[in-house]
C-alpha cells in the first residue's frame, strides 16, 4: 500500500554532521573580498587571519590572556598538536564515550605510548566524571559527535587542579557554553557549528597550558607542523595569524563571513538558542512517537548539535539495514542528506541540529521521517 508523502519539504535538506550546513545566508559572492593570490604573510593576509582570531575570541568570550591560534588539519590537527606537545609531564587520564574520544586514546596509548588511565562508556552513556582525577592531565571530548552525548557543564572540574584539561570541542564551540576557566586546551574546526570550510583548526591555550609548553620538553621528536615553541618560548606569531603552514585564504574569508553571520543572530547566545530550538523540535517528535528514541540515555547529557537517534520498534528485523534504508529513502527524496549513523556507532540516524540549520527545516523533515519509517515497515512486511 502506497503511503502518502507529506506536502511540505525542507528548504535545505543538508543535515550532515560535518562538513555541516553553510550559514542560511551563504552566497559565493560574499567571498569576493578574499585575499586570493596574495601571500598570507602580506598585510592583507595577516589582517584577515588576525581578525578571524579576535572575532572568535569576542564571540566565544575567550579570556584576554588565553592564546588562540589557527592551525593545520582541522580539529584533528589541533588536538594532536596539543597532545604531542603537552602530555607526558605528569600522569594522564583519557576519557572516551564515542569514536573520536576513542581515537585520542589510541594515539596516546599506542603512538605516544603513555601509561594512561583510560575510562570509557558505551555509546549513549558518559564516563562518571566525578571519578576523574584532575590532578592528572585529562583528555576528553566536550560533545561526542558520533554518540550525541555531551558534558553537561564544567562543575566537576576543580579550579585548583594540578593537571591540564585538554578538550576537543569541535561540535560544541558556538552551540554550547564552554567554561573557559575549566579548560586549558580547547580545539575545534570551522566546519562544524559555523558551517565553515574544512582543513583549518582552532587551538585555544590557557596561561597554564602556555606555562607547560615553556617549561616541559616531550621525550619524543615533534614534527615541524606540531611545534609550538622555539628555544623554550611560545611561538607567539602562531597566535597572531602567522600560521605554521600556508592557510587557504578562501576558507579564511568563509570563516569571517560565518562569524559575521553569527554576530547578526545574537552572537553566542543566539547560536545556542538556534541549536536548542532545533533539538527541541526533534525532542517533541520523539516524545510523540514510540518507535524512535535518543541514543543518549540521560536528557542532561544529550547533545544539541549532533543528535543521534535509534529505532526501537520490535517489528524491525535488522536494525542496521532498516536505518540505512530509512536514510536512503530520505536522501532519494532530497529531504535529508547524510543522516545515517556514524560507521562505528550503533545503528540509527544522526541529524545535525547546529546553529546554521533552520528550525523550519527540521520541522519539515520530521513528517518525512515518519513517512520513511512507515514505508520501510511496509516494505519489510512485503519481503517477509
Amino acid at each position: 500500500m502506497a503511503i502518502a508523502q507529506p506536502a511540505t519539504r525542507p528548504a535545505n535538506p543538508r543535515f550532515s554532521s560535518g562538513p555541516c550546513a553553510k550559514i542560511p545566508t551563504f552566497d559565493l559572492n560574499k567571498l569576493a573580498d578574499a585575499a586570493l593570490g596574495r601571500s598570507h604573510r602580506a598585510a592583507v593576509g595577516k589582517d584577515k587571519l588576525k581578525a578571524a582570531i579576535e572575532e572568535t575570541r569576542d564571540l566565544l568570550g575567550v579570556p584576554a590572556d588565553y592564546k588562540i591560534g589557527i592551525v593545520p588539519a582541522s580539529d584533528t590537527g589541533a588536538f594532536e598538536m596539543a597532545m604531542w606537545s603537552l602530555l607526558g609531564e605528569r600522569p594522564c587520564e583519557m576519557l572516551a564515550w564515542e569514536s573520536f574520544g576513542a581515537g585520542w586514546v589510541t594515539d596516546v596509548v599506542k603512538q605516544l605510548k603513555l601509561d594512561a588511565e583510560v575510562k570509557t562508556a558505551e555509546y549513549g552513556e558518559i564516563v562518571d566524571l566525578s571519578t576523574v582525577d584532575f590532578n592528572k592531565d585529562v583528555c576528553f571530548t566536550w560533545n561526542g559527535t558520533t554518540s550525541g552525548v555531551r558534558v553537561p557543564n564544567g562543575d566537576v572540574i576543580p579550579a585548583d587542579r594540578d593537571g591540564l584539561t585538554l578538550c576537543d570541542a569541535t561540535s560544541a564551540a558556538f552551540a554550547m557554553n564552554l567554561p573557559w576557566d575549566k579548560l586549558d586546551v580547547t580545539t575545534f574546526s570551522w566546519q562544524k557549528v559555523l558551517g565553515g570550510e574544512a582543513a583549518h583548526g582552532m587551538l585555544i591555550l590557557s596561561p597554564r597550558a602556555v606555562e607547560r609548553l615553556e617549561s616541559y620538553t616531550p621525550a619524543w621528536p615533534l614534527p615541524k607542523i606540531f611545534r609550538l615553541t622555539k628555544g623554550g618560548k611560545l611561538i607567539e606569531g602562531i597566535f597572531k595569524g602567522e600560521t605554521i603552514n600556508t592557510p587557504s585564504m578562501l576558507a579564511v574569508e568563509d570563516y569571517l563571513v560565518a562569524l559575521d553571520w553569527a554576530r547578526s543572530v545574537g552572537g553566542l547566545k543566539g547560536m545556542i538558542a538556534r541549536a536548542d530550538a532545533n533539538t527541541a523540535a526533534i525532542t517533541g517528535f520523539v516524545e510523540t512517537h514510540d518507535w524512535i528514541d535518543f541514543l543518549a540515555t540521560d536528557p542532561a547529557t544529550r547533545s544539541n548539535t549532533s543528535v543521534c537517534l535509534k529505532f526501537t520498534d520490535d517489528r524491525i528485523a535488522d536494525g542496521a539495514a532498516f536505518a540505512k534504508a530509512v536514510a536512503k529513502r530520505l536522501a532519494d527524496e532530497n529531504i535529508a542528506l547524510d543522516i545515517g549513523a556514524y560507521r562505528d556507532a550503533p545503528a540509527g540516524l544522526r541529524v545535525w541540529c547546529g546553529s546554521t540549520v533552520e528550525t523550519s527545516d527540521i520541522e519539515a523533515m520530521l513528517p518525512w521521517l515518519e513517512w520513511a519509517f512507515d514505508a520501510e515497515i511496509e516494505a519489510q512486511k512485503a519481503a517477509a
